[in-house]
């Protein structure tokens, strides 16, 4: 093990001068703050090993690092890092933590499925977003009940038509975030184009909102469907460049994997000079 973490130090990034072999170390430690550190440090350095793996899952049955509010700092951190590692055996894991009590690990855990890709979570996040579960949920606590926006964006990503009809009430959910979400879903999981950009156009409908941070919130979701229709709108919005290019990067991406090399699409032309407009 330490042969194999050597030969592999040089070729990362350093934060703070640590090393992989310092972050396996560190998250087996006593420390709680250097074991959230070192899951953190292993997701975005993208440290795919598997001692990495293996001590990441350990972390997510952790009870030691827990907040007095009930959170689970380690956790969280974990299971965020094992979606950016993209190993499967990661999955069941992540698929026991989508019940765990911590709202943030059960989000975490959601978009790391997300990333994984993997079908067999499919079930258990279509147990979660369930109409007699939702009936049960307070309306004063349903801000803070599920992240079911994350179900709702893993499920329309993994493909999962058999969860439509499911999806579909979350399009009139009291929290806009929420029903964006189902409408992100919806366009990916809509076979009919016409009616797919209609799921479209009402997510490009919610860039006039007046809430900034739901204006971001929607240029994510456009940018993760790739939806063309929403390109100029996505160039006018009232937010930061940085965020509308990020989000016109989808756009291109969807438009380069429709082209045939070396030509480019119509769309992707019109997409390059929009980002271009904004650089």
């Amino acid at each position: 093990m330490e042969n194999s973490l050597n030969s592999m130090e040089t070729n990362i990034p350093n934060d703070n001068q640590l090393t992989i072999a310092q972050a396996i170390t560190n998250l087996q430690r006593d420390d709680l703050g250097l074991r959230v550190y070192a899951a953190w440090w292993l997701g975005r350095f993208r440290v795919n090993i598997p001692e990495a793996i293996d001590l990441l899952i350990i972390a997510l049955q952790d009870e030691a690092d827990r907040t007095e509010a009930g959170g689970y700092p380690l956790r969280r951190n974990a299971a965020r890092a094992l979606g950016k590692l993209g190993d499967c055996r990661a999955v069941d894991a992540l698929i026991q933590s989508l019940d765990c009590e911590d709202f943030y690990v059960r989000e975490a855990a959601a978009q790391s499925l997300e990333m994984l890709g993997d079908r067999a979570c499919i079930p258990k996040l279509s147990e979660l977003i369930q109409s007699d579960k939702l009936d049960s949920i307070p309306l004063e606590s349903i801000d803070v009940a599920q992240p079911f926006d994350a179900y709702l964006e893993a499920l329309g990503s993994l493909g999962a038509v058999e969860c439509i009809v499911d999806i579909l009430p979350f399009l009139e959910h009291p929290i806009p975030r929420v029903q964006y979400a189902a409408a992100r879903a919806m366009y990916q999981l809509e076979a009919n184009p016409e009616i797919a950009s209609q799921y479209g156009d009402r997510l490009v409908a919610a860039l006039h909102n007046r809430d900034l941070q739901l204006r971001r919130t929607v240029l994510a979701d456009l940018g993760a469907i790739g939806y063309l229709g929403a390109a100029e709108a996505i160039a006018n919005t009232m937010a930061e460049n940085s965020l509308k290019l990020i989000s016109l990067k989808g756009l291109l991406e969807k438009q380069l994997s429709l082209a045939i090399a070396p030509e480019l699409t119509d769309g992707a032309q019109k997409v390059m000079a929009l980002m271009d407009n904004l650089l």
